[in-house]
């Protein structure tokens, strides 16, 4: 695909994935817009200047006047869908809140595309949440979408909504489904890398949240980011693959304390960490197989654990040394 001849449209442009898609896109010479629900200045999105290089529309995935001013103002070939409340904790806390951005978000985007664009080729970000629990794993993108908590919910509900907008509508909307994404400028503190990371800086003990046994996939956002990409071109080619869906992942699950032991060691210290052992409304084991986005996509992982973690030991060492950083 000639990346350079497209105008792309991203909801979610001010999270983790969001701004590392952005700016990709924008150094391949794409014209972007973004769809983002507020100015937060903190996000990596505006403190690297990303947001001067795109249109900005101002707006929430719940209005559907905001989707439909952005979409008609922009007119996009491509849309990535990523905007979502991606945390299982406030899940549990908000359902309903939850419910209204990922499913009444996701509804009223791919609405207003079958309205005002609806040769507009769409990738709807999900999670491997979206299974749920299963005596089945890795994940296959065959199995149906079983969730259980407000947040899997949340997610196997998008995944619907799109499959029914692609079949029914004949829209060319894919699916994209993930594990845990870690990356350079996510200040998600509860997941995780950036939590230990954060804490190790600090001198801090780092706290698991679990008792450090669940097997979790770990990928790195510019895996990620290069799954989108290719999401995206092989549904602007062939219609054909209209409501499918694609595991990215590197296949090869770690337990949480396995995953922790890496980060120390990208850090170059071991420290023992405080076992909290409460995680709340999370499945023990989740990992998926991506066998089915290397044939079809020709995508496979480049980044290995170690690379992916050092690029990120070396972004929170630089963030937590600047006087404006956020705690």
């Amino acid at each position: 695909m000639k990346w350079g001849s497209q105008r792309v449209l991203v909801t979610g442009a001010t999270g983790l994935i969001g701004h590392h898609l952005t700016r990709e896109l924008l150094s391949l010479g794409s014209e972007v817009a973004a769809l983002v629900p507020d100015i937060d200045p903190n996000s990596e999105f505006y403190r690297t200047g990303i947001d001067r290089s795109c249109t900005v529309y101002s707006g929430i995935l719940e209005n559907d006047d905001d989707v439909r001013r952005a979409l008609g103002g922009f007119m996009p070939d491509i849309v990535f869908h990523l905007g979502a409340q991606t945390l299982v904790g406030p899940a549990l806390r908000d359902p309903v809140s939850t419910y209204r951005t990922n499913v009444l978000g996701t509804w009223n985007l791919l609405d207003a595309c079958r309205l005002i664009t609806p040769a507009a080729a769409v990738v709807v970000a999900s999670s491997d949440k979206a299974y749920g629990e299963t005596a089945h794993l890795p994940y296959l993108e065959s199995l149906p979408v079983q969730a259980g908590a407000p947040y899997e919910t949340s997610k196997a509900c998008t995944d619907l909504i799109a499959q029914s907008y692609a079949r029914t509508y004949r829209a060319p909307i894919a699916i994209t489904r993930c594990g845990n994404v870690y990356g350079e400028g996510d200040r998600n503190w509860s997941r995780l890398v950036p939590g230990t990371f954060k804490s190790l800086i600090a001198g801090e003990s780092p706290v698991l949240r679990s008792d450090g046994t669940p097997l979790r996939d770990y990928i790195y956002v510019a895996d990620v980011v290069n799954g989108y990409l290719s999401t995206a071109a092989a549904i602007t080619a062939n219609h054909d693959l209209a409501g499918e869906a694609f595991n990215f992942s590197t296949e090869t699950p770690l337990s949480v304390r396995s995953m922790y032991g890496a980060i120390c060691e990208a850090f170059g210290e071991n420290v023992e960490p405080l076992v909290a052992g409460g995680a709340s409304a999370e499945l023990q084991d989740q990992y998926l197989d991506a066998s089915k986005a290397r044939r079809v996509l020709n995508w496979s992982p480049e980044f290995e654990l170690a690379d992916g973690l050092d690029a990120a030991c070396l972004w929170y060492s630089e963030y937590f040394a600047s006087p404006d950083s956020i705690r």
